[in-house]
Formats: C-alpha cells, sequence, structure tokens
C-alpha cells in the first residue's frame, strides 16, 4: 500500500542528494580546451650543422729531470770512508713497528736527496731490533723495517735496483745496554753505500 510517510522517507533525500550533486557540478565550469596551436616553423638554426669541435692538442712533454751534480767530496772517499762518516741517516721505529712515521719520512727525503745527487750509488738498508722477542721474530721484524723504507724511497722514484735489503734482527746492535735508551737506538733501519 502506498504511504506518503515511506515515500517521504525514502524518495526525497535521494532526490536531495541528486540535487545536491548537480547544484556543485554547474558551479565549476570544465576547463576549457586550450586553442589549438600551429606548430612553430623551423628556424634556421635548426638547419646549421654543429661547429667542428677545437683540435686537441698535445701535451708538452714533461721536464727533464733537473741534473743534480754528484758532491766533489763524497766522489773521491772511499766505501768505507762513506759508510764511517755516511751522508745517510738512519731511520728509528717504534717498538715492535715497522711503520715509517713523520719523523722517519723527513730523514728519508733527505736521504733520497743524497742518493740522487749520487746516482751511481747502491745502498744496502739493514733491518735492526732491540734485544727483546726470539731471534726468528726479530729476524722477520727487521726485514719489514728495511722493506718499509725501501718502499718509501721508491715511491720518492728511486731505482728498486739501488736498494736491497737485509735483516740483522738483534744480532748486530748498535748500543749493547739493555735499558729502553739502548733498545730505542737499535731499533732501525741502516743505510750503508754498497757500490759507487
Amino acid at each position: 500500500m502506498f504511504s506518503w510517510k515511506n515515500f517521504c522517507v525514502r524518495v526525497v533525500p535521494v532526490v536531495f542528494l541528486c540535487g545536491l550533486v548537480s547544484l556543485a557540478c554547474t558551479r565549476n565550469p570544465p576547463p576549457e580546451a586550450p586553442p589549438d596551436t600551429p606548430p612553430l616553423p623551423p628556424t634556421v638554426l635548426d638547419n646549421v650543422p654543429d661547429p667542428p669541435e677545437p683540435p686537441v692538442e698535445p701535451e708538452p712533454p714533461p721536464p727533464p729531470p733537473p741534473v743534480i751534480e754528484p758532491e766533489e767530496e763524497l766522489v773521491t772517499r772511499s766505501l768505507e770512508e762513506l759508510n764511517q762518516d755516511s751522508p745517510l741517516q738512519p731511520v728509528f721505529f717504534a717498538y715492535d713497528s715497522a711503520e715509517i712515521d713523520a719523523a722517519s719520512r723527513r730523514v728519508l727525503d733527505q736521504n733520497a736527496e743524497v742518493l740522487r745527487r749520487n746516482p751511481n750509488w747502491i745502498i744496502t738498508i739493514e733491518g735492526h731490533c732491540d734485544e727483546r722477542g726470539t731471534a726468528e721474530y726479530n729476524l722477520a721484524l727487521g726485514e719489514r723495517r728495511a722493506v718499509a723504507a725501501r718502499q718509501y724511497l721508491q715511491d720518492l722514484g728511486l731505482a728498486a735496483d739501488r736498494l736491497r735489503t737485509v735483516s740483522y734482527g738483534k744480532e748486530f746492535p748498535f748500543d749493547p745496554g739493555h735499558d729502553e735508551a739502548a733498545w730505542r737506538q737499535n731499533r732501525r733501519a741502516h743505510m750503508v753505500i754498497s757500490e759507487q
């Protein structure tokens, strides 16, 4: 049976919502499509070829290394005299270390200059240790110290065939004492001129 009450409860809210939706749609008009724009005519620059790349100029050759004359006084001395009052300074190491520290780098830089001025010299870098530790351990540590000094000199540009290494471990101490002052003197890479 038809009832106005049921009709109002069911149909009127639906009609009301439809009216709201249509009202909302009429307030915001759809965006206008932009007018069709004709394509731009080709410009004159579109037909111009790219400029050629500039020619690559070869790098100039590096300058020749400076000619360093050997010191005359050192050239006239025998190997024994050179090694007795050597112009090459030793490098010292911390306990149980083969690391080249800042002080050692300065010494090796100076030694490299002496070796550059005397290009015929071949040196032997001796690795030494203090008396602590076994003979085998100290031989290996002395070798690491000698190799570290040699590698640093090679990194400075000295030829590997001019740099020999040997380890004496704790066998030939420079200071025969048994305290830290003596041990500090014995932890070194000592440089001996082998050939001139």
